[in-house]
């Protein structure tokens, strides 16, 4: 409950474009998951996604069934609002990623971009995974992006956890296998520059 009380906190004081993480639009994150071919069809869950415009443009690119889940009950309302009547359209959930019920085998493509650096006890990291193999199908895709070695030690006053592409990737095992790797240079709304990692692995 403390780690829910800091972020309802943070999207209470602070515009949703203000935080050092917003992107106007989630290219890179955009872009890996329609290579993977996804379509109307396809279940996507963007984990930690709270006010997030990748919601905005995966729906823009015909992407029906679509799950956005936040710690942060009010960083999901910021993106209901701006969704409008679409809104209706998504499975919205407000929960802690390590501990929230989750359908098996309910989804094709897992995304993070915002959530696991910020797991520094490793049981966390560990639910976190069981997760992930609970809530993906077999042969489902899983992108996750983290702080890179160079990426900041804290974010929004948490201490988060840095990785190099080939840390980030042994966190999940090896029933995960790794398809691609990325490195993105992030400039915050600030100007600073945070350098991120993504693995994009498939769930065997």
């Amino acid at each position: 409950m403390e780690t829910a009380a800091h972020w309802e906190h943070v999207y209470a004081s602070r515009s949703p474009d203000a935080v050092s993480w917003y992107q106007p639009h989630a290219a890179l994150s955009l872009d890996l998951i329609r290579r993977i071919g996804a379509g109307p069809g396809t279940r996507v869950i963007d984990v930690g996604g709270g006010a997030s415009t990748l919601v905005d443009d995966l729906l823009l690119h015909g992407m029906g069934d679509v799950t956005v889940l936040d710690i942060s009950a009010a960083a999901l309302q910021v993106a209901r609002q701006r969704l409008g009547a679409a809104a209706k359209g998504v499975h919205w959930i407000a929960g802690d990623i390590t501990r929230v019920q989750l359908e098996p085998a309910a989804y094709d493509i897992w995304h993070d971009r915002a959530v696991f650096h910020f797991l520094t006890d490793p049981a966390d990291r560990a639910a976190y995974v069981a997760q992930v193999r609970r809530a993906v199908r077999p042969g489902g895709h899983v992108i996750v992006a983290a702080f890179g070695p160079e990426g900041p030690e804290q974010c929004s006053g948490l201490p988060v956890v840095r990785y190099e592409p080939g840390a980030l990737h042994a966190q999940f095992g090896d029933s995960f296998e790794l398809v691609d790797r990325l490195t993105e240079q992030h400039r915050t709304p600030a100007g600073a520059v945070q350098q991120f990692v993504y693995c994009h692995c498939v769930l065997h």
